[in-house]
């Protein structure tokens, strides 16, 4: 069983940057590539952000308009998520988890754009 944990959130003007992480422990059964970022804004469904296809190259939400880039770190466990040109739209809270072997959701973590 993993841990993940997200961190990197914040505050940011809209059109500014954020780089959010994604770090596993506890299990050496899931793996960066593994491992896709989801967010959930207040009185919406949590939807799929980005993460990676079966081969290995990265899958993102349409909509981002490629403004989002996934990457990971196997040796760090951990996977990142750069946030640009960031919209007041993609305020949420965004959380990490598993795209195969999915665990227990953590708190996530808080990205506030402001116009």
């Amino acid at each position: 069983q993993a841990e993940l944990e997200e961190s990197g959130g914040g505050f940011v003007q809209a059109g500014g940057s954020l780089r959010l992480s994604c770090t596993a422990s506890g299990s050496t059964f899931i793996r960066a590539n593994e491992i896709g970022w989801y967010r959930e804004a207040p009185g919406k469904e949590r939807e799929f952000v980005a993460g990676f296809k079966r081969d290995g190259s990265p899958d993102y939400l349409e909509s981002l308009e490629g403004r989002f880039t996934i990457s990971g770190d196997n040796a760090k466990m951990t996977v990142y998520l750069q946030m640009n040109s960031l919209k007041v739209e993609d305020s949420a809270i965004y959380y990490c988890n598993g795209l195969w072997k999915p665990v227990v959701w953590g708190q996530g973590t808080q990205v506030t754009v402001s116009s």
